[in-house]
């Protein structure tokens, strides 16, 4: 297996990359390819430098969001308490509970009125506490600080004061005791008010409890007090000090630099099926997402129970994570942010279109989504007078947010009897091009890359006038080793298009019997090779995006994901490093790149050969892809065609990516099993070999 070999992390700005030392190619080829063939046939590639040709979008590789994994709630918000609000179906789900509790439904929060009333239990040796286990557990580390905060109060008759003690707990530690750190809080009056404070454990523990007594006046045990005031406690949450920007309440550091470091051009979310909603009630509702956090409705995940056979009943969306916050990532990421709403339709997967006036809303009812998505451009677009704009400013950005592409559904799709979808999307159309002429539109062709229902969708994309549509694919290896032409031969005359989701998924099992669904290095390899398509096309393909991003690795549903990660480590997947280098060296303009008049694109007589070629006007550099998916090196010949002599270039270098084990993947404990790999090149040089199953980027600086 190929890993990284030099004495230093290459990390500025951009990249993330590790290095070797500065080698001749000579030296290059026989480190990373000893056993090649000494004698080849030479693959000559023409390069037109001199022809640009596509603009490359800005938008071109991005990131899209879902809450599937426990991606939000458990994972990128970094909210530590589970039901903070006790808004559950189930009120006291994610809390253990001692003595005399209940449940109260009068609480502060409108649409969170649920909170917990703390009595003593009348006996001097019976605690009254509560207990949260987080998400798979509350994990803490050695000297970190966490902010703990609750809104309380004493009941009306109880008295003017009220006493409890909050502690982080291990249930495991080989002491006298399970606390790690506490803190003693007392309550003033029968008014709600936010109580805070700082906790800091003297030990790691991965898999700890939030704890929160009762206590009387002098903080002694429970048992020095049969009897005192009750306490009545709601939004009970801990965070990490250290998030995203050091942002109060924000994301999660590690999970938010990961998608820094990407890069992106774009950023899709919330979702995904959670747009649509098993029920109407359930869909995605982005007006339920801002404003204050603590008076956010709860919302059912449908990802809880799409899979009976990993089944998580306690998956819900608190909001925390919400529109403002998307938002404002995409303004952190640099990427344009590009939101997905509801057309008025459920999931169509889990809801039969012949029951069409159970599930979905009717054409003629339509008005109320369609003024969602007027309103939702307004709050972040608008001006600070106006009604969702002064939200906005409320929320700590009076300056728009700049808003410039609106996706309307996510994989509906139309019957050849019924346009199911289309007609709902006609409407949309129809008032967004009227009041909000700035906005692209988005539609989508459904759950499949290709089929009936792909057919009846792309021609009326055009025909209804979309900017761009969203194609998904999760397809096995030989499709996107078969599928390096698919966009040559588009309509370039039609909308754009928005590859929205898309992941080679394993076929068949391993030797131990566990599926290949998983970010192993082939199915990387071949998302490579499939990636110099996109490229070569770019002036039809303007948005690419790889999904799922997140996944707990206590919790997930789906497989392969981009980005893995327990409650306080994370690792990114040979995937993810595929899309980096993809976003970090995507240039400005495409290169035409042929061999023998045809497109690199594993065809036949190519050898499993993909190669597509920019230029970055910016940075002033030559770039070549290169993914080898065969058995055997190939050696290259680079014809970078001038009008004058070849061009003569400062500098190279080049980044390969390669396991001898096909079945190699990264992992918690080995993070960067594979990873890119960095070394000078000989500028001059326009002869190389890459070996077999392997993916490089050149860039000639000039």
């Amino acid at each position: 297996m190929k890993t990284s070999s030099g004495n230093s992390y290459y990390s500025d700005h951009s990249y993330s990359f590790y290095t070797m030392k500065t080698i001749t190619p000579l030296l290059l080829l026989g480190a990373l390819f000893c056993g090649a063939a000494t004698a080849q046939t030479t693959h000559t590639f023409n390069i037109q430098t001199a022809k640009p040709g596509a603009v490359i979008q800005p938008t071109m590789y991005g990131i899209f969001f879902e809450d599937i994994n426990f991606g939000a709630d458990g994972g990128l918000y970094a909210e530590m308490v589970k039901n903070r609000s006790f808004e559950f179906d189930n009120p006291w789900m994610g809390w253990n509970t001692t003595g005399n509790v209940e449940i109260m439904e009068d609480g502060p929060f409108e649409r969170n009125p649920h909170y917990a009333r703390l009595h003593f239990s009348g006996h001097r040796v019976k605690h009254t506490a509560i207990e949260n286990t987080g998400f798979f557990g509350i994990s803490v580390k050695k000297g970190e600080t966490y902010k703990f905060s609750v809104y309380a109060r004493v009941p009306e008759g109880q008295g003017n004061q009220a006493y409890f003690e909050v502690q982080l707990c291990d249930k495991a530690l080989d002491i006298n005791q399970h606390k790690l750190a506490s803190a003693k809080i007392t309550v003033e009056g029968n008014e709600w008010a936010k109580y805070e404070a700082d906790l800091t454990p003297f030990a790691t523990c991965e898999d700890g409890v939030l704890r929160i007594f009762l206590r009387n006046s002098k903080f002694r045990k429970p048992q020095d007090a049969v009897d005192g005031p009750s306490l009545d406690l709601e939004h009970v949450s801990l965070f990490p000090a250290k998030t995203w920007k050091d942002r109060p309440d924000g994301m999660r550091q590690d999970l938010a630099q990961a998608l820094y470091d990407l890069h992106p051009g774009i950023f899709r979310f919330p979702g995904g099926c959670i747009v649509e909603g098993t029920d109407l009630a359930d869909r995605y509702q982005w007006k339920n997402t801002v404003g204050p956090v603590e008076n956010r409705p709860l919302n059912l995940n449908r990802w809880q129970f799409e899979f009976d056979y990993r089944f998580y009943p306690d998956y819900y969306q608190s909001y925390g994570l919400g529109f403002f916050e998307y938002f404002q990532l995409s303004e952190d990421f640099g990427a344009e942010p590009l939101p997905v709403l509801n057309c008025g339709m459920t999931c169509q997967y889990e809801n039969d279109i012949k029951d069409e006036a159970k599930y979905h809303v009717a054409v003629e009812d339509l008005d109320p989504y369609i003024q969602d998505a007027v309103d939702l451009v307004e709050f972040a677009n608008g001006n600070v007078t106006t009604t969702w704009g002064k939200l906005r400013a409320e929320m700590g950005h009076p300056e728009p947010f700049n808003l410039k592409f609106l996706a309307i559904g996510n994989e509906q799709w139309d019957y050849k009897d019924n346009p199911a979808y289309t007609k709902r999307l006609a409407r949309f159309i129809e008032v967004l091009r009227k009041k909000c002429p700035e906005i692209k539109i988005i539609g989508t062709t459904g759950p499949n890359s290709e089929g009936w229902d792909f057919d009846l969708l792309q021609p009326r994309m055009k025909q209804l006038g979309v900017d761009l549509y969203d194609e998904h694919f999760y397809r096995d290896e030989e499709w996107f080793l078969t599928h390096g032409l698919r966009y040559d031969s588009y309509d370039r005359k039609g909308p754009k298009v928005f590859a929205g989701e898309y992941a080679c998924h394993g076929k068949g099992k391993y030797a131990d019997g566990k599926e290949k669904k998983c970010n192993h290095f082939e199915t990387s390899l071949y998302e490579a090779a499939f990636l110099t398509g996109i490229e070569r096309n770019a002036d039809i393909v303007h948005m690419a995006t790889y999904a799922p991003l997140f996944a707990h690795v206590k919790g997930w549903q789906w497989r392969p994901d981009l980005i893995w990660f327990d409650n306080y480590r994370s690792f990114r997947s040979i995937s993810y490093y595929v899309q980096q280098l993809y976003s970090h060296y995507k240039g400005t303009r495409v290169l035409p790149l042929t061999m023998a008049d045809k497109p690199v694109a594993g065809q036949e007589g190519q050898d499993g050969l993909f190669a597509s070629a920019v230029v970055d006007e910016t940075a002033g550099s030559v770039i070549v892809k290169v993914a080898n998916v065969s058995e055997s090196p190939a050696s290259i010949h680079l014809n970078l065609l001038n009008k004058k002599k070849a061009a003569k270039f400062a500098s190279a270098e080049v980044i390969t990516l390669h396991s001898d084990n096909l079945d190699a993947e990264n992992s918690l404990d080995h993070p960067e099993a594979v990873v890119p790999v960095k070394a000078a090149f000989d500028a001059a040089s326009r002869d190389i070999t890459i070996g077999a199953k392997t993916f490089q980027v050149y860039i000639f600086k000039y």
